[in-house]
C-alpha cells in the first residue's frame, strides 16, 4: 500500500470512529432523554422532594461555612509595656465556669476581635462590655456570645475584658473600667481600616453594670491627642452609637443598682463622683445616638435607668430608642428560647442596618 492510500485508509477509518461515536452518544442523549421524561411523568414528587434536599445542603453549607467565620480572631492586651493605673498584688486572673464563664481580678485587660465574614460585613464594629456587677465578667453571656451574633448580621465584635475596682490592683480604682474601655475604642478605631471597618461606624454595648460603663465612655470621652507619640492616644474615644442592655445609668439613690455603684466607688463616695456617674446627668449635644433595651420586671436594675437615659438624650435632640419588655428580669443576655425577650436582637439588627443607611 503506497502512502497516499495509507493516509486516506486512515481517514475513512477515524470518519467511521467518529461517526459510530456520534450514532453512541446521540443514542445515549436519547436513552438519557427518554428516561428523564419518564421520571418526570413519573415521578414529580421525587424530583421536588430532591430539588428541596438539594436546596436544604447548599443552604447548609452556606450557613457552616459563615458559622466557622465567627471565630475569634485575635486577643489583644490593651497596653504595651506597663499598664497605667496599676500596681502589682502578686493576685492573678480567675476565671469560674458554671452555666457561664464568669472571669474576675483581672490583671492584664485585653480585647478579643471576632470579625465577620467580608462578604457580609456591614463595616460597623461594637465594643462589648460585659456586666458583672463591676465584680466579675459575665464573658461569654454578654461577651463573646454577642460578639458572635454580631459576626452574624455582618458587624465586628470586640469583647473588652476590663480591669474590675475591687481587688485592689489599682491606683485609682474607679478610674480603670473607664480608661481599659476608652483605650479599646482607640485601639478598635487604629485598626480599622486592616479590620475591614469603618472608623465613623464604632459603637459600644454594654450589659448592667457593663451598660453602665457603656454610657459612661458615652457621656465621658475626648478626641484623642494629636501630639501623642503613641498612634492609639491619637484617635477618638468617642463610640459613634450606644447599645445599652438592662444598663445601670444612675448612681443617685433613687434608682441605682447600690451593688455596681458600692463596687466601683465605695460605700461611702464623694457626691461628685455620685453626680460624675450618674450619666443621665452627663448628656451632652454629642453624645452619640443610643438603643436601649430594659425588662419591666428588672429586680436587680430598675428599669427607671434606661428611661433616665432616654429622655436626657432626648431632651438633648439626641436620637435613640427604648424597648422596655414585659418579661425578662435581669441578665438574658440573648434571651435564650424565649422568642418575646429574643426579638430585642433582630430589633437591634434593624436598628444598625438604620444607622449605617443614614450614616451614608
Amino acid at each position: 500500500m503506497v502512502a497516499g492510500e495509507n493516509k486516506s485508509c486512515q481517514s475513512q477509518v477515524f470518519s467511521i470512529k467518529v461517526y459510530h461515536l456520534y450514532i453512541e452518544i446521540n443514542e445515549t442523549k436519547l436513552l438519557n432523554q427518554q428516561a428523564f421524561k419518564s421520571m418526570i411523568m413519573s415521578n414529580k414528587e421525587s424530583i421536588s422532594s430532591r430539588i428541596f434536599l438539594l436546596k436544604t445542603a447548599v443552604f447548609a453549607v452556606f450557613v457552616i461555612l459563615n458559622l466557622v467565620s465567627y471565630g475569634q480572631d485575635y486577643v489583644l492586651p490593651l497596653y504595651k509595656g506597663e499598664i497605667p493605673n496599676s500596681k502589682k498584688t502578686g493576685q492573678k486572673e480567675k476565671i469560674a465556669k458554671s452555666d457561664i464563664i464568669l472571669i474576675s481580678n483581672v490583671q492584664d485587660p485585653d480585647i478579643a476581635v471576632y470579625l465577620p465574614s467580608k462578604r457580609f460585613a456591614t463595616g460597623q464594629a461594637v465594643v462589648i462590655c460585659p456586666g458583672g456587677g463591676y465584680w466579675v465578667l459575665a464573658y461569654d453571656l454578654e461577651g463573646t456570645d454577642i460578639a458572635r451574633y454580631l459576626n452574624s448580621i455582618g458587624v465586628a465584635g470586640i469583647v473588652l475584658k476590663y480591669r474590675l475596682p475591687t481587688y485592689g490592683n489599682c491606683v485609682e480604682p474607679h478610674k480603670a473600667p473607664l480608661m481599659d474601655a476608652q483605650r479599646a475604642m482607640r485601639m478598635v478605631r487604629s485598626n480599622a481600616k486592616s479590620w475591614n471597618i469603618d472608623s465613623t461606624k464604632i459603637g459600644v454595648m454594654g450589659f448592667s453594670a457593663g451598660g453602665h460603663l457603656a454610657s459612661t465612655l458615652g457621656t465621658h470621652f475626648d478626641y484623642g491627642n494629636k501630639n501623642s507619640t503613641d498612634v492609639v492616644e491619637q484617635q477618638s474615644c468617642r463610640p459613634d452609637f450606644m447599645v445599652l442592655m438592662y444598663p445601670v445609668i444612675s448612681f443617685t439613690d433613687k434608682c441605682t443598682h447600690t451593688g455596681s455603684r458600692d463596687a466601683l466607688l465605695g460605700k461611702d463616695a464623694d457626691p461628685t463622683l455620685i453626680t460624675y456617674y450618674s450619666n443621665e446627668l452627663q448628656v451632652q449635644d454629642d453624645t452619640p445616638p443610643a438603643f436601649l433595651v430594659h425588662a419591666d420586671n428588672d429586680n436587680g436594675v430598675p428599669d427607671e435607668n434606661s428611661l433616665l437615659m432616654y429622655q436626657a438624650l432626648r431632651k438633648k435632640k439626641i436620637s435613640a430608642e427604648l424597648h422596655i419588655l414585659s418579661e425578662g428580669e435581669h441578665g438574658f443576655g440573648l434571651g435564650g428560647q424565649n422568642n418575646h425577650i429574643s426579638a430585642w436582637s433582630n430589633d437591634l439588627k434593624l436598628w444598625l442596618g438604620w444607622l449605617n443607611q443614614k450614616k451614608k
